[in-house]
Formats: C-alpha cells, structure tokens, sequence
C-alpha cells in the first residue's frame, strides 16, 4: 500500500507488481530509490522533460559523453539536450544494461504464451512496448515518441568477439539504485522482462520505489566530478534553470 511521509526525507513510497507499468513526474531536488524486491527485477525506464517534451532520454550521449557501457553509481542519465535528468548516486548493483533494448509486442508473442486481459484479469501478459504506449499516452506521446531506453537492475554482457548475452541471475532481492533528479523529469517505467532474457516463463518481479529529498550538490559531488563532461552537464542545467527553463 502507498505510504506519504510530507514530513520526512521520504515523502512518499509504493509498490509495482511483476508485468506492469507506471509513469510521474519526478521533481529536481528529489531522489527515487528503486528496490528489487524478490530478486530478478528488470525495470526499462525513458525519461522526458515536462515542459518540453521533445526533449528526452539520449542513451548514446550517456555512454559515450561517460566512456561506459554500463551504468552505475556515478553516470549521470542525459537528454537530447545535452542537459542531465538525473545522476546515479547509489547504487548496489554495479552494473545496469543500457543496450539490450525493449522487448516487443512481437517478441513477446514468440517468446511467451500469452493470456488477455479477459483470460487472466491483472495477470494478463504484457509488453515492455505496450506498457511504453499506454504510459505516453497519457502526457500526448506515442510510439513515434519512443527513444532507446535503459533496463535498470538488468546486466548484458560481451565476450571478446563483441557478441551481448544476459546475465542471469544478477540482481538479488534487496538490490537498490538511487537516482538523483537534476530537472523536472517526467519518468515512464515498466517491470516487464527484458527481451534478452532467455527464461521460458513470462518472469513477474516486483519493485518498490521511494521518493525521496534529495541533499544538495555539493563541490566534491561524485556524479558531477567524475567525468569532465558531466560538469558541463550540470553547468547546462544551471544555465536551463537560471533563465527559467526556456533554453
């Protein structure tokens, strides 16, 4: 059940079921902590600026601007913009896919048996492309809209010949990751399986996520310090937010 604590530093925190999707607006100065509950989670996840929402989540940015594949404690997650919805200021993992992709209406037909909505009720098998449409939606966005998307507490891996595989197995229950919101941020979020998982079965795994206030940034901030590129990140959004987000 949701809980609001307006008094504390997490104002606010629920759950999300196995196969499902959520959207809000998470506000600059705010953290959302995102807790893997049983373990196995996959949560694919776009982000978009409120106010403009042509601008949006840049996954090549992100990687090259900060010399990775992956992301961890320490990346920051860039727009189009070149501007940072959010930093990565904790993180128990280590390692979160930003690559493998969305899993599709498509693959989803041949991967998994499938069960409607009549058939199953809340338990009918869903898309992470389905949930991505209904969540645009709702803010005037469609598929066109869409943009490479991230896959938080899920791993992919290379080998030497350069070829991806899924790393089973890799987040446990009780793993978190803490995202620090540099802008307002509209977040679209699914927990559908990733499309690289190999497991027969249609896997359902829930998510807590909390809301929580963020400390400000300070002059030694790891997100900020850790690249050179990140520094102009945040001296872009200085910028967006002195001239009241009209840059």
């Amino acid at each position: 059940m949701a809980e609001i604590f307006p008094d504390d530093e997490m104002m606010y925190e629920d759950r999300i079921e196995g196969g499902a999707h959520w959207s809000l607006v998470m506000r600059r100065g705010t953290v959302l902590r995102l807790t893997d509950l049983e373990g196995g989670a996959n949560v694919g996840m776009l982000f978009y600026n409120p106010q403009e929402k042509l601008e949006r989540y840049n996954a090549p940015d992100t990687l090259k601007g900060q010399h990775t594949f992956k992301l961890t404690r320490g990346h920051c997650l860039y727009s189009d913009m070149g501007r940072i919805f959010c930093s990565i200021t904790a993180d128990s993992l280590g390692w979160h896919d930003s690559v493998g992709g969305n899993l599709s209406d498509r693959k989803l037909q041949e991967k998994y048996a499938v069960q409607s909505y009549q058939e199953a009720r809340n338990d009918w098998t869903l898309s992470g492309e389905h949930c991505f449409r209904v969540e645009l939606a709702k803010y005037g966005l469609g598929p066109r809209d869409f943009a490479a998307n991230l896959n938080l507490f899920s791993k992919v891996a290379t080998d030497e010949a350069g070829n991806m595989r899924f790393v089973s197995d890799h987040s446990p229950a009780g793993a978190t990751v803490d995202l620090r919101f540099e802008m307002d941020t509209l977040v679209i979020l699914h927990t559908c399986p990733h499309p690289m998982n190999p497991a027969a079965d249609y896997t359902r795994c829930p998510i807590s996520y909390q809301i929580r206030k963020a400390e400000p940034v300070a002059d030694d901030d790891l997100c900020m310090n850790s690249r050179p590129e990140n520094k102009r990140g945040f001296q872009n959004n200085a910028i967006y937010h002195l001239t009241g987000g009209y840059q």
